[in-house]
This record gives C-alpha cells, sequence and structure tokens, in this order.
C-alpha cells in the first residue's frame, strides 16, 4: 500500500469515526432531555400517583431483563449498520407517537409505558450492537481514545441533556419538548447510513445457547472479586431504579420545583458522574482499585442520605448536593469494577461475563423502580426515599464484608490487615 493509499484509508476511518461520534451524540443529548420530559409528562400533564410513574421508570429498563442476555446473539445474526439505523428509526417513531396522541386528544399513561418499552428494546439491541460497530469503523491502536472520547461526550450530554429538557419543558410544555428526541433518532439515523454496511457474523454450530449463557454465569458467582463486584452493582442499581421512579414526583410535588429546576436537579447526577470520573486516576493512584472502590461506596451511600433531607430550599441544595456525591461514588465503582472484569475474565468469555453482569445488574433497575412506586402509595415519595438511601449502605458492607477488604487493587493477591 502507497504512502497516499494509507493516508487516504486512515482519513476515511477518522471521518467515519466522527459521523459516528455526532450520531451518538445526537441520540445522547435527545434522550437525556426524555429523561427529564417523559416523568414530568406523566406528573403534570397525567397528573400520575407515583406507582404509575414507576410503571415508565420500570418499561425504561425492562429489555434488559427480558433479551438482555440473547442481545448479543441477535445482533451477531444481523448486518450491523441497518441494524442500528432501524433501531434509531423504531425508537423515533416510538417517542413521536407521544406528541401526535397528545395533539390529537388521545394521550394515555399506557402510551407512555408502551413507548418507553419499545424504545428498552430497541435500544438493548443498539447499544449490544454499537460496542462491536465501534471496531469495525476505528483502528486498534486508537480504540482507546475514542472510547474514552465517548465516555467523557456521555457525561457532557448526561449534564447538559436534562437541563436542556428542564427548560423546554419550562418554555414550551413537556409533550412537545419530546420532539427533540424524535429529531435526534432521525438525524443519529441518517449520519449511520452513511457507514459501512457490516455484515452478520458467522454463526457456526457450537454449545446451545443455555451451556454458554451457564459458563459465563458460573465464572461471575465463583469468583472471588466479580461476585461481591456484581452483588454491589446490583443493590446499586436497585437504589438507581427507585430513584428514578420517585425524584421527578418528589422534587414536583413535595419541594414544588419549576420543570427547569427539575431538570437542573436532575443534571447533577450527570455533574457528579463527570466529577468522579475525573478523580477515578487519582483516587487509584493514591490507594489502588479495591481500596479506592471502598472509599467511593462508603461516601455514595453518606450522600444519598443527603438525597431526601431537610426542608424548603434547604431540600434542594441538599439534594443536589447528594445526588452528585451518590453518581460520583457509583462511578467510580463502575469504573474500577468494569476494567477488572476486562482484565480478569478468559477472553472467550468475557462477551458472556459482561452480559451475565448487565442482565442481572440493570435487570433489578424495573425492580427497584416498582418496589419504590408501591412504598411511595403506601407510605409517601419522600419516606420511599429515606427508605431506598437508607437501603444504600448495603453496598459497602457487602464490599466490607468480602475479599475486597483484603486488597489493595482488585486483581492481585490479599493483604494484611
Amino acid at each position: 500500500m502507497s504512502v497516499e493509499q494509507a493516508q487516504a484509508e486512515r482519513q476515511q476511518l477518522v471521518s467515519r469515526f466522527w459521523r459516528f461520534w455526532a450520531a451518538g451524540t445526537a441520540s445522547g443529548v435527545g434522550s437525556a432531555v426524555t429523561t427529564v420530559a417523559l416523568p414530568l409528562i406523566a406528573v403534570t400533564t397525567l397528573h400520575a400517583s407515583a406507582w404509575q410513574v414507576s410503571l415508565i421508570t420500570a418499561a425504561t429498563y425492562a429489555a434488559w431483563v427480558l433479551i438482555g442476555l440473547p442481545a448479543g446473539v441477535i445482533v451477531a445474526r444481523l448486518p450491523l449498520r441497518p441494524t442500528q439505523v432501524a433501531m434509531d428509526l423504531i425508537r423515533a417513531a416510538a417517542i413521536g407517537s407521544i406528541p401526535i396522541a397528545w395533539w390529537l386528544g388521545h394521550l394515555t399513561l399506557t402510551q407512555l409505558v408502551l413507548a418507553a418499552l419499545v424504545v428498552s428494546l430497541a435500544t438493548v439491541i443498539f447499544d449490544v450492537g454499537n460496542s462491536t460497530f465501534l471496531t469495525s469503523i476505528v483502528d486498534s491502536s486508537e480504540l482507546t481514545a475514542r472510547n474514552s472520547l465517548i465516555s467523557a461526550t456521555h457525561s457532557v450530554t448526561s449534564t447538559g441533556g436534562p437541563s436542556l429538557g428542564g427548560l423546554l419543558v419550562q418554555v414550551v410544555g413537556a409533550v412537545p419538548t419530546l420532539c427533540v428526541d424524535t429529531v435526534s433518532y432521525l438525524v443519529s439515523a441518517a449520519l449511520l447510513k452513511g457507514l459501512p454496511r457490516g455484515e452478520a457474523r458467522s454463526t457456526e454450530a457450537g454449545p446451545p445457547m443455555s451451556t454458554l449463557i451457564r459458563e459465563g454465569w458460573q465464572f461471575v458467582v465463583r469468583h472471588p472479586v466479580m461476585r461481591p463486584s456484581l452483588l454491589v452493582a446490583t443493590s446499586g442499581n436497585f437504589v438507581c431504579g427507585a430513584l428514578m421512579a420517585l425524584t421527578p414526583i418528589y422534587l414536583v410535588r413535595d419541594l414544588g420545583a419549576s420543570p427547569g429546576l427539575v431538570g437542573a436537579l436532575i443534571a447533577t447526577e450527570g455533574i457528579g458522574s463527570l466529577v468522579g470520573a475525573m478523580l477515578n486516576p487519582r483516587f487509584v493512584a493514591t490507594w489502588g482499585t479495591a481500596r479506592a472502590i471502598l472509599v467511593a461506596e462508603f461516601g455514595a451511600a453518606f450522600f444519598a442520605l443527603l438525597i431526601p433531607a431537610g426542608s424548603g430550599f434547604w431540600a434542594l441544595g441538599l439534594f443536589a448536593v447528594g445526588n452528585a456525591g451518590f453518581a460520583a461514588g457509583v462511578v467510580i465503582t463502575s469504573i474500577n469494577t468494569r476494567t477488572h472484569r476486562q482484565v480478569a475474565s478468559p477472553p472467550e468469555l468475557l462477551s458472556r461475563v459482561m452480559a451475565t453482569v448487565r442482565f442481572v445488574s440493570w435487570g433489578v433497575i424495573p425492580v427497584g423502580a416498582l418496589a419504590a412506586g408501591g412504598l411511595a402509595t403506601w407510605t409517601s415519595p419522600r419516606t420511599a426515599l429515606w427508605v431506598f438511601c437508607a437501603f444504600n449502605l448495603v453496598s459497602p458492607l457487602i464490599l466490607w464484608s468480602s475479599v475486597i477488604r483484603h486488597r489493595r487493587d482488585l486483581v492481585g493477591p490479599a493483604t494484611a490487615d
């Protein structure tokens, strides 16, 4: 290959990546806007109860329970780029149906739940394919840098998107705000359509799917570090599911926050995530990965208790600080445990290990949402918040009672106390 051809090929890869990045950024902003707008539609337009809001949150993550494990096999049997485009179009149609029904005077809570479920199913397929698609348009030597850029972009959209969503809800109303997400999916589909098709991967005969799933499951639950890490992730996501269900109704009805303020307060989670990601290298260099997640989880448990505390103006401030601090701790734990899984898993098991962890830990989010909605209906949103924020103390206790407490790093031998 000549120098000119090599340069042309490299330029083509760079161009493809930026198109891929732009598509992901566009849909990420739209999704972050919907994170605020969708529950506010239920709370302010349809006057939904805490239980009904929890149904929407549960539907948003239910697909990880329904198709989380087989999604990898489904994606492997389909051409990547057309599948990604199709999932974007399905999500655009599902979200776009809500403003149309509202303008026609037929919007119901059932439609919100069904739309959230359809988006959830399409998102699982899209996300699994996305992680594979990136490797086909980025040179292996640049993969780490490109992944870092994508992660940083996600943190920024998680911070700015909810604030934008809250502002738009206040200016144009909750339902019209969803048009932003609809357009973002269409933009993503148009950008991805210009990328290489990507053929379906070979599906040669091999062990049954149940055998492959069982091997991944057994490796995780028998591993001395991955097992408690999975329990911590599951416990934390159970609380996260509850927070997602309770936060909109708590902020609007208990604290009297405006839509714009609701968006800003929810955005503090993105700020905390960004801060946690920035602090993680220093934490790891100072304490090691094992001790870093111990500190992070104890910190997250403390900050979580600030979320439902206080009254009046102070309650808003404590919520913001608590939400950001809790998110920072969760992100530090997530980065280090995910890296450990990538390093400590045999290459032939890695995808199944990741699928097992995602299936269990993300699959519990709708359970937490429904439990929170039921408890809030029986008691009150603030009481339910206190219960679930206190439950988050389980996470550091799991780590403290495991082999992780005796290590400096997650990968490596135990050390004496």
